[in-house]
């Protein structure tokens, strides 16, 4: 097996900028450090990261890593300041993560945009393309889509007729949109399937009637939909999937969904039909909602939970069926007493049992 070096931002697979100042990357950070005279060119974790490096510390259980890094300069929480090593400067914010993302964002910025239209894109003579916009090879656009300012369509992808783009979209390999209209920085990961039919159906004694989805998925602006997820289009509303949103890999969202801003939807996870998810609701990996639920502002579900029943605002959802996450553990652990109680009981009568014999 070859031997390749673990690297952060591989030139091969990654524009690269710099090198900064420390005083660029501590604006760029929006943080504070004591001034110093410090140039940096990259970005690497604290194991290896070298003296002209700049890394960070969001974990505490990664403290012994901080305190023996080699970096020139490390994102950190006022807390952790001081655990800093000699010669490395602290960079210190409240939130070390958000500042991570805009340090490692400047040191590795989007490629340049490629505006104009590959030779073997298929674009209909209706469809409507912003001239900054960058469209790849094999793209196909149907008749009366509209691309916006800055968007990017990556090869292979598919826009059918009547799509929308905003402003500075992203259209990932593969993908494929019918039935759509994305607000502006939305991104759509290599993959997706957004605007199917849902999976709708009367039966009847002479067995199914596919019900007519006659209705669209709405994205609004921001919203990030990852590799190889799928959301319906609607029947008779329209599927929406709010501001700020963002969607893990192979998600399934079904048709009449709605979710408010800033949802959070993990790995594998499905929303059934006609769920409502209010705004800033987190579901957890492998997660189950079935259809015609409201799910209040801010409930977290865990991972693999099976919720079949609305849940309150703020409520921490774990379980299958899903239930209130303190009952559920309660729950458990009166099982591993009941449990040990049952071993306990059974080794008492094989241990009486033995003395008679």
């Amino acid at each position: 097996m070859t031997d390749w070096p673990e690297i952060a931002g591989d030139p091969r697979f990654f524009e690269r900028a710099g090198p900064f100042t420390l005083a660029a990357v501590v604006d760029a950070a929006q943080a504070e450090a004591a001034p110093h005279r410090l140039m940096l060119t990259g970005v690497a974790p604290l194991q290896t990261a070298a003296p002209d490096q700049v890394s960070f510390l969001d974990n505490r259980k990664y403290v012994p890593a901080l305190e023996a890094t080699q970096a020139g300069a490390v994102v950190v929480h006022p807390d952790m300041a001081a655990r800093t090593p000699a010669g490395c400067v602290a960079i210190v914010t409240p939130e070390p993560y958000v500042a991570w993302a805009r340090v490692a964002a400047l040191f590795h910025p989007l490629p340049p945009i490629r505006t104009g239209i590959q030779p073997s894109a298929v674009i209909d003579p209706t469809a409507r393309i912003d001239p900054s916009a960058e469209i790849g090879p094999l793209v196909v656009i149907g008749a009366g889509a509209s691309v916006g300012p800055r968007c990017r369509i990556a090869p292979l992808a598919v826009l059918g007729p009547g799509v929308a783009l905003g402003a500075d979209c992203r259209i990932g390999a593969h993908a494929s949109l019918t039935h759509a209209l994305l607000g502006d920085r939305v991104y759509v990961y290599p993959g997706a399937r957004i605007g199917q039919e849902g999976f709708g159906f009367a039966i009847s004694s002479e067995g199914f009637h596919s019900v007519p989805q006659l209705c669209r998925v709405i994205l609004e602006d921001d919203v990030e939909v990852g590799a190889n997820s799928t959301i319906d289009r609607g029947s008779l509303q329209d599927t929406v999937i709010g501001a700020g949103s963002r969607l893990d890999n192979l998600i399934q969202i079904g048709h009449n969904a709605r979710l408010g801003r800033g949802c959070v939807i993990v790995s594998q996870a499905g929303v059934s039909g006609s769920t409502i998810l209010e705004d800033h609701v987190m579901v957890g990996p492998q997660a189950g909602l079935t259809g015609h639920l409201r799910i209040g502002r801010m409930a977290k579900i865990g991972a693999q939970a099976g919720v079949m029943a609305d849940v309150d605002a703020g409520a921490e959802m774990v379980g299958s069926p899903a239930q209130p996450r303190r009952a559920f553990f309660r729950e458990v652990a009166v099982l591993r007493r009941l449990a040990r109680a049952n071993r306990n009981g059974s080794k008492d009568k094989a241990d009486k049992g033995t003395d008679t014999d």
